[in-house]
Order: C-alpha cells, then sequence, then structure tokens
C-alpha cells in the first residue's frame, strides 16, 4: 500500500532522476572496480567518494528544500542536523576501531587517552553496535528539530526572526562541540575511522559500496520528499507558505504540520551526514558552522526552490564548481559563490530548473495557440 502511494506521487522528472540516481548507483562501482586503471573509462577510488559526498550534499539541499521551497521555513540551521548524523555515525566508527588505536585501549577512543579520561562517558554506551548508531541518526537530528520546531512554531515565530534563531541554534552547537569536555573530540572531532560493519573502510569495495548506498537513499529521499508534497498535505503545505494566516483561519493545525515537516527534515539532513562521515573520514565541529547552512541555501536557490531536483542538481553544480575552482583561484571563490547568488537570485529568481520548466511551459503554451489557430483557419477555410 505505502510502496503503491510513493509510485502515484512520482511525475515524469521525479522518475527520471530517479532512474539516473539508482544507474550511478551501478555504473560509477562498476567502472572504480570492473575496469583497468589504465582504461580511460576508468573512475579512481578518490573520484568515488568525492562524488559520493556530492550526493550526500544534494540530500541535504533537498531535505532544505521540503521546508523552505514548499513550507516557506528558511532554516538557516539544517548543517546542525547534518552533522549530528554525522557524529552519530562517527562515534559507532570510533567505538570500531578498539585496541587499533594509537593507545591501545579497547574501550576508550584516543582522544579520551589524551585527556586523561577514565571511563566511557554515557552517552557512547550502545554506539558500539551499528542498529542503534543508525537508529541515532534518525533521532537526534530529529529529536532537536522536534524540540526546536515545538517552541518556535507554537510561539508562532516566521520570517527572517525564524531564520534567525535558527543559526543561533547551530552556533550555539558549533560553540559546544568545540569544548574538549563534551566528550566528542573537541577541535579535531572524530576521525582514523578502520571499519565499517567489519568492512576495512579504505578498500575499494567498500568506497563503492558507500556510494552505491548513497545514490540509493537519495532516490529513496526523492521519492519520499515527491509523495509529501504532492499528497493532500503537500497542498497545505504550499497553502502555508503563501498564506499562512489564511490555512490557520480555514481550521488548519498549521504548527503541527510544520512541525512534521521540519522534523522529516532534519531527519533526511541527519541520515546524508551519516553517509558522508565514512566517505570523507572526519567529523569535526566546523560542520556547525553557520557558513555551511547558508551555503546550503545557494545549493537550493541556484538549482531552483520548490522543485525537488533542482537543489540536486545544484548542490552537485556548485560543489563541482568549488571543487575545481578552489585549486585554481583559492582566493576568489568565497567572492564567486557570493556573486552567484547575487546573480541568481536577480537573473534566475527561479533557479536552473524553475526557470528551464518555466520557459518550457511557455514554449508549450505558444504550440498549443499556434496548433488551436492553424485549426481554427482550417474550419473556416472549409466551404
Amino acid at each position: 500500500m505505502i510502496t503503491s502511494f510513493l509510485l502515484r506521487s512520482l511525475d515524469r522528472k521525479i522518475l527520471i532522476a530517479i532512474g539516473l540516481l539508482l544507474a550511478l548507483a551501478i555504473v560509477v562501482p562498476a567502472l572504480n572496480l570492473l575496469t583497468s586503471e589504465t582504461s580511460a573509462l576508468h573512475i579512481p577510488t578518490y573520484m568515488v567518494a568525492l562524488f559520493g559526498k556530492y550526493l550526500t550534499y544534494a540530500m541535504l539541499a533537498l531535505a532544505l528544500d521540503l521546508v523552505w521551497g514548499f513550507c516557506g521555513i528558511l532554516s538557516l540551521g539544517h548543517g546542525a542536523f547534518f552533522a549530528l548524523g554525522g557524529y552519530a555515525m562517527g562515534m559507532y566508527l570510533m567505538r570500531q576501531i578498539g585496541p587499533r588505536g594509537v593507545y591501545g585501549d579497547p574501550i576508550l577512543p584516543d582522544f579520551m587517552v589524551f585527556l586523561n579520561w577514565k571511563e566511557l562517558p554515557w552517552f557512547w554506551h550502545g554506539f558500539d553496535m551499528f542498529w542503534f548508531a543508525a537508529l541515532m541518526v534518525f533521532v537526534a537530528p530529529g529529536l532537536l528539530a522536534f524540540v526546536f520546531g515545538w517552541f518556535a512554531f507554537r510561539s508562532r515565530v516566521n520570517g527572517v526572526y525564524l531564520s534567525i534563531i535558527t543559526q543561533a541554534m547551530t552556533y550555539a552547537l558549533l560553540l559546544a562541540f568545540f569544548r574538549n569536555d563534551m566528550g566528542f573530540g573537541g577541535n579535531n572531532g572524530l576521525t582514523d575511522f578502520k571499519d565499517i560493519l567489519g568492512f576495512n573502510i579504505q578498500a575499494d569495495g567498500t568506497r563503492a559500496a558507500l556510494f552505491a548506498i548513497t545514490a540509493v537513499t537519495l532516490a529513496l529521499s526523492l521519492m519520499l520528499a515527491s509523495a509529501i508534497v504532492r499528497s493532500k498535505y503537500g497542498k497545505v503545505l504550499v497553502g502555508i507558505r503563501d498564506a499562512e494566516s489564511r490555512t490557520r483561519f480555514l481550521g488548519y493545525r498549521v504548527e503541527h504540520m510544520k512541525l512534521f515537516t521540519f522534523v522529516v527534515s532534519a531527519m533526511m539532513a541527519g541520515v546524508a551526514g551519516a553517509l558522508y562521515v565514512p566517505q570523507i573520514g572526519i567529523i569535526n565541529p566546523g560542520e556547525f558552522a553557520p557558513a555551511n547552512s547558508i551555503e546550503v541555501v545557494i545549493w537550493t536557490a541556484v538549482g531552483g526552490r520548490a522543485t525537488l531536483i533542482g537543489p540536486i542538481i545544484g548542490a552537485i553544480l556548485v560543489n563541482g564548481g568549488k571543487t575545481i575552482f578552489t585549486g585554481l583561484f583559492p582566493n576568489a571563490w568565497l567572492f564567486a559563490l557570493g556573486g552567484l547568488f547575487v546573480l541568481v537570485t536577480l537573473f534566475l529568481p527561479k533557479g536552473i530548473v524553475g526557470t528551464a520548466s518555466q520557459l518550457w511551459g511557455r514554449r508549450k503554451e505558444y504550440r498549443d495557440a499556434a496548433d488551436a489557430e492553424i485549426a481554427h483557419k482550417t474550419v473556416e477555410a472549409k466551404p
């Protein structure tokens, strides 16, 4: 029943995007593992990890589009949910190191031994089990989003004020996680991972599998987001975005609907963070930086807000450009990124996908009008 509901909610563009992601999940690992390193078709392992990172960013942008594009909640704190999911996975990976760490302690991670911790903190217990860590990937960002949203939406905080307090939230977490006594590695964060589910995290096969899992997870996230926004519930979300007072007047519990969407979006961002960490090999407090959350807004705006596919494209294009241009012009990249956002806001307010859809719609209208005019003249010409 759930599967049929999800499939009915997919339009042609979403189906094509899902098909491309599933194809990538097969093609990229195959070109990495089954082709010779001397082949022109070979994709190096470092590129597989890099592409995987882009897909996790795409999932984060999709999560933001769900609340910003369709519910009107401009969150400048989604980087916090991404980082919490990453820390949950990082804690599991740290517990898998065991006695292979620098200090050889079978229980305590190296940074705790270095800081003279005597026992494992209570909140680290359970992270030696993958199922528990996977559960925390959803629970940690989801719980934060629920508590934050419960107070914010019940207090009817909207617009720029909501954006500011979401940014204050992620900045507060940044300062907290930088502290050594928090038990999360302080400034250095969590790194030096060895295994995931018993597999060497540096092995080519593991890297390829992580990429495939990321692509499939992004496809499933896109399917879920499409099901939400194309349902009756999604129609109400758009009503909240465009006329919240009128929607509330019609009898809808606006704060409950916003809270549900915000929590789902936060958990999606947490999953993205969990997939990011094993592919990059580190998670530190820098992921909480407010600038990271602002970048996600830029990816979404460039690709096209309220299009679902647009944020995915925007995240991949902007981060691909960042990889290239930071190597060529490292001092000018931030200026280019800011300029890109200004240009898109002024000349492409609907983003790449939104503008393309608008132009295609106009072309179809002109073509239909021309066909109607030709048919009318043909009828008139008949004796």
